[in-house]
């Protein structure tokens, strides 16, 4: 076994959090192992000034660090699954799923104390298409606001006056230990998180057998099924992290149940159905809801939206 790894991470508070949690554990795992981080600048970090379904392209947080694996900078690298796009260069692999936080989003506020609670006109931010089709689906009446931003300064924003609520996910909360004067958990069936929303993805280069190896320990197989259910459904719509789609699976014993839709961020009309069936058809299921959810029209949206991305 080696005695030194490096993890590639971008460099929020968040990802940091994220990274120094893989490291502590596999330091545990492996004593006498040293972990350095390598914090990179991805595209997403950089262009902040933008909506992110206005920025185009797949993969705006992971490219850049994704080429200090494939050019031996770093030997592996912790992501937010839900910015990972369904497909991966060619030499690498997303091998290892951790156990997964709570995958629902938030609603925070320092006056309301949930979504029903906002006032006509409320000014709500988010930087999300699908949090944006749900919130105008269930409150057509709202002021929904772009916002951007690491999610520590998307709190500060909120607190600081400049929106009567945000939409942000739970898990990021958690690991940060963030929160506001007033809030409401916005989970499934009401409203659906991204594909892969409060888990962790650990990357490394597919022929690196003995990162691997020492990655073993670090899987969870029940969060590791669930969210390929989920990412096969975004992957057969071509989706990224700035598109209006929504997956939730459950694993119940040998069984997967998998909630997914597309909804129009500005009227937002959904199309939504759910597929259950083995857990180890988990890929095929995905792909069958999302074809599902095509017959029904989503693919006009789909249209609408990728027109809009340069």
């Amino acid at each position: 076994m080696r005695d030194k790894l490096v993890i590639a991470t971008r460099g929020s508070k968040l990802a940091l959090w994220q990274a120094n949690h893989v490291a502590a554990r596999l330091k545990e795992a492996h004593p006498g192992l040293a972990v350095d981080l390598l914090p990179i600048k991805t595209k997403g970090d950089r262009i902040l000034d933008v909506p992110l379904a206005k920025v185009g392209g797949k993969g705006l947080f992971v490219k850049e660090i994704e080429e200090a694996l494939l050019d031996g900078r770093a030997d592996l690298a912790v992501h937010s699954m839900k910015d990972v796009p369904a497909e991966q260069p060619a030499g690498l692999v997303v091998g290892i799923t951790p156990k997964r936080e709570d995958p629902c989003d938030m609603l925070l506020s320092v006056a309301y104390d949930g979504l029903d609670a906002l006032p006509e006109g409320a000014k709500v931010g988010t930087s999300s298409l699908r949090r944006k089709a749900q919130l105008t689906a269930l409150r057509p009446d709202l002021a929904i606001v772009d916002l951007r931003g690491n999610l520590d300064t998307r709190v500060g924003k909120l607190t600081d006056g400049l929106f009567d609520a945000i939409v942000v996910a739970r898990a990021g909360l958690n690991r940060l230990g963030l929160s506001a004067p007033k809030s409401e958990r916005l989970c499934p069936p009401r409203f659906l998180p991204a594909a892969a929303q409060g888990a962790l993805g650990i990357e490394y280069r597919f022929d690196d057998r003995e990162t691997a190896a020492m990655l073993a320990f670090f899987d969870h197989p029940e969060s590791r099924d669930a969210v390929a259910a989920e990412r096969a459904f975004l992957g057969r719509l071509e989706g990224g992290c700035q598109v209006p789609i929504a997956a939730h699976a459950v694993i119940d014993g040998n069984l997967i149940s998998i909630d997914g839709l597309v909804a129009d961020p500005d009227t937002g009309r959904t199309f939504r159905d759910v597929a259950t069936g083995k857990r180890d058809d988990a890929v095929e299921l995905g792909k069958k809801l999302a074809d599902s959810v095509l017959a029904m029209g989503a693919r006009a949206i789909l249209d609408a939206v990728y027109k809009n991305v340069p």
